[in-house]
C-alpha cells in the first residue's frame, strides 16, 4: 500500500523540483561545499539516530529547506529528507528568528530539533532584526532572504526550497490586482527565481514546489506523517493585509462566485508570467533599436512601438539610470510615457532614487540628478 495522497503530493512535487535542480547544476559550476560551523546567532543541529540513507559525500549537492515550522514547510521538509537522499542530493534546513514575538527563540529551537528528527543535515536557526522599511510584511521579508542568501552562500547550497503552496499563490495575484501594477504584479511568485538579494549568477537559487499544491494537502500530510506544526499568530492577525485577504477576502470570493477561485488565480499567474516574460523579451530585443548613435532614446521610434514593450523600454531605461526597481511603480512610468505620447512641453518627471527624465530635442534624458 502506498503512502497517503497528500504524501505522495507533496513527495511527486519536491522530486520534480530536485530533478529540475539537477539538470541545472549540470549546466553551471556547483558553490564549493562550506565547512558545518556554527556562527554567532545560530543553533546548529546534527543528525541524531540513525539516517535511513547512507550518508553522502560533502561532495554530493545541497538542499536547504526554509522551514518555519508552519504545516506548508513542514511538509515540505519531510518530503526533502524522503525524496532527496534517493537522489544523491543532501538536504539540510534553515528556519529564521525573526524575533517579533516573545519566545521566537525557543520556537526557532524547536523547529531546529524536529528538522533534525527528519535527518536532515545541516540544520541551523538563523536570528535576524527586521526593520521598518516598506511596512512590517516586506521588511520581514527581506530580513528573511538576506538570512537565506547568506547561509546558502557560507554552505555552499544549490538551491532553497520555499513552502509557498497554489493557495499563497491566489492570495499574491489578488494583491497585485489590488495594487493595479500590471501584468508582471499578476503573475505572482515564479517557480524558480533569484530572490530579491541574490546577485551573481544565483538566479535558479529559490524554489516554489508547491505552487500546485493545495494548503490543505499541505497540513493532511503533516497530520498523518504525525509532524508536529506551529501556526503562527501573525497569519490570522487581522492587522496583516495578507492574514485579512485570507481569512476575509478569498472566502467571500469563494461564497461569491463558487469553488474554485484558488485554481483560477493561481491559472492566471502562470498565464500572466508567461505573457510577461515574453513582453520583457521584446522589450530587450526593441530597446537597441530605438536609441541613437550616442546611445539616447529616440522619442518618434519609442512611439512606435505598442504600449507594452514601450514602457518596458522606459522601466528599464529609468532603473538603468538608477532609480530602484522596488520604488518604481505603473504611475511613476505612465508620467514618463507621456512625455512621448503626450508631450505637450512639460517639465522634467522626477522619480524615485533621485532619478529625472526630461525631453530634450526629440531625444528622452533619463540620468540621476
Amino acid at each position: 500500500m502506498g503512502p497517503h495522497p497528500a504524501v505522495a503530493a507533496i513527495r511527486l512535487a519536491v522530486r520534480r523540483a530536485l530533478h529540475d535542480v539537477l539538470t541545472d547544476i549540470t549546466s553551471r559550476p556547483a558553490p564549493a561545499p562550506a565547512p558545518r560551523v556554527g556562527r554567532p546567532g545560530r543553533t546548529v543541529g546534527s543528525s541524531a539516530g540513525a539516517a535511513p540513507h547512507d550518508p553522502l559525500p560533502d561532495t554530493a549537492p545541497l538542499v536547504l529547506v526554509a522551514c518555519s515550522g508552519g504545516a506548508d514547510s513542514m511538509a515540505l521538509a519531510s518530503a526533502l529528507a524522503f525524496e532527496a537522499p534517493k537522489l544523491g542530493i543532501r538536504a539540510g534546513g534553515i528556519t529564521v528568528d525573526h524575533g517579533l514575538q516573545d519566545g521566537s527563540a525557543l520556537r526557532a529551537a524547536e523547529v531546529v530539533s524536529r528538522m533534525t528528527a527528519l535527518h536532515l543535515d545541516p540544520v541551523e536557526s538563523v536570528a535576524v532584526r527586521v526593520g521598518r522599511d516598506g511596512g512590517p510584511e516586506a521588511a520581514a521579508r527581506d530580513a528573511r532572504y538576506a538570512a537565506l542568501d547568506e547561509a546558502a552562500d557560507r554552505l555552499g547550497a544549490v538551491a532553497v526550497l520555499l513552502g509557498h503552496t497554489r493557495d499563497d499563490q491566489a492570495e499574491t495575484v489578488l494583491l497585485g490586482l489590488a495594487r493595479g501594477s500590471g501584468i508582471r504584479s499578476l503573475s505572482g511568485m515564479a517557480e524558480v527565481s533569484g530572490g530579491p538579494g541574490v546577485r551573481g549568477g544565483r538566479s535558479h537559487r529559490y524554489r516554489r514546489p508547491f505552487l500546485q499544491v493545495d494548503r490543505q494537502s499541505a497540513r493532511k500530510a503533516c497530520m498523518v506523517q504525525s509532524l508536529a506544526v506551529w501556526d503562527d499568530p501573525h497569519n490570522i492577525d487581522p492587522a496583516y493585509t495578507r492574514s485579512r485577504l485570507r481569512h476575509e477576502g478569498l472566502p467571500a470570493l469563494e461564497k461569491a462566485l463558487g469553488k474554485g477561485v484558488v485554481e483560477a488565480l493561481a491559472r492566471t499567474a502562470q498565464l500572466s508570467r508567461d505573457d510577461a516574460d515574453a513582453l520583457d523579451a521584446w522589450a530587450a530585443e526593441a530597446e537597441s533599436g530605438v536609441r541613437d548613435e550616442d546611445g539616447r532614446l529616440e522619442c518618434a521610434k519609442l512611439y512606435a512601438l505598442p504600449p507594452a514593450v514601450r514602457r518596458r523600454v522606459l522601466r528599464r531605461a529609468v532603473v538603468a539610470a538608477g532609480s530602484p526597481a522596488g520604488s518604481l511603480f505603473a504611475r511613476h512610468i505612465e508620467e514618463v510615457d507621456r512625455l512621448i505620447t503626450g508631450w505637450r512641453g512639460q517639465g522634467a518627471i522626477n522619480l524615485p532614487g533621485r532619478v529625472e527624465a526630461q525631453r530634450q530635442g526629440g531625444r528622452l534624458v533619463i540620468r540621476q540628478g
